[in-house]
């Protein structure tokens, strides 16, 4: 009887959501829930606010293969299959003419380029299981964005990428600040993103801020929401002063102003 009641409870049911490439899923679900993914169980995080409640952050890479993506979602009584419907998001083009040396840059500083992407991979990579936020985000600045999420980057008449997070118009010498809490990783000048720091707010979750003209903080100093990191400017590669603000989870580069929305949404 007992294996008759447990058949009657698994019962399956299907959900379908569609998601933009570049874009962060999100589902909350019951504490003690389980979700898998091609039989892999993935990591579901605490609730900000709600003890009996566990969420899934899945990010929807740039990159990723336009598919459906199957989830199953199981409890005590029931699994569920979660369907997601990837789809290529509206991205535009952008033209935009920069320093020759930051399209096609000299033979000398291809080992500087690669260094600084193996160092950015390493640390993207590490998964800090402490939860240094304990707020809603906030977005690193209020006024008017010059480019957004997604674009495909045009550089001096070559095709050359995509554009990785959102820039924020700010004459240079424009205080910089951080989302939330967190600890700084990267405090450096880099090829293409000028001076730079990177936040790690745990949890695979970071946030970068790109070609200041003055960095205040320094690698290992925790910071908290609201703390100037440092002063915009027009270093790295790039057509005049700004701020680009990009959002890294699980070593995935996403809309940073999506996950944000996101994020704030279980507040």
């Amino acid at each position: 009887m007992r294996k008759l009641l447990l058949m009657i409870f698994l019962v399956t049911a299907v959900f379908s959501y569609e998601v933009i490439n570049g874009k962060t899923f999100l589902l909350e679900v019951v504490n003690g829930d389980k979700i898998f993914k091609d039989g892999k169980e993935l990591n579901l995080l605490k609730h900000p606010t709600q003890k009996e409640k566990a969420f899934l952050l899945l990010p929807i890479g740039y990159k990723d293969k336009i598919q459906d993506i199957e989830l199953l979602h199981v409890n005590e009584k029931t699994k569920e299959k979660v369907l997601l419907h990837v789809k290529k998001g509206d991205y535009k083009k952008e033209t935009l003419k920069v320093n020759p040396k930051k399209v096609n840059p000299p033979k000398k500083e291809l080992d500087r380029i690669y260094k600084e992407y193996m160092e950015s991979k390493k640390i993207y990579a590490k998964n800090t299981k402490t939860r240094y936020w304990t707020k809603p985000f906030i977005n690193p600045m209020n006024t008017k964005i010059t480019s957004q999420y997604g674009n495909a980057r045009i550089f001096n008449g070559s095709l050359k990428s995509y554009h990785s997070g959102t820039d924020f118009r700010a004459p240079t010498g424009t205080p910089i600040h951080s989302i939330n809490d967190g600890v700084v990783v990267v405090a450096a000048d880099r090829y293409y993103a000028g001076n730079a720091v990177v936040i790690d707010h745990g949890e695979g979750i970071y946030s970068s801020y790109s070609h200041l003209s003055k960095i205040s903080v320094k690698v290992g100093q925790h910071v908290t929401q609201k703390e100037k990191l440092g002063l915009s400017g027009s270093t790295g590669r790039v057509t005049g002063p700004h701020l680009h603000f990009s959002i890294v989870y699980q070593s995935k580069k996403m809309n940073p102003l999506d996950f944000i929305e996101k994020i704030n949404s279980l507040y």
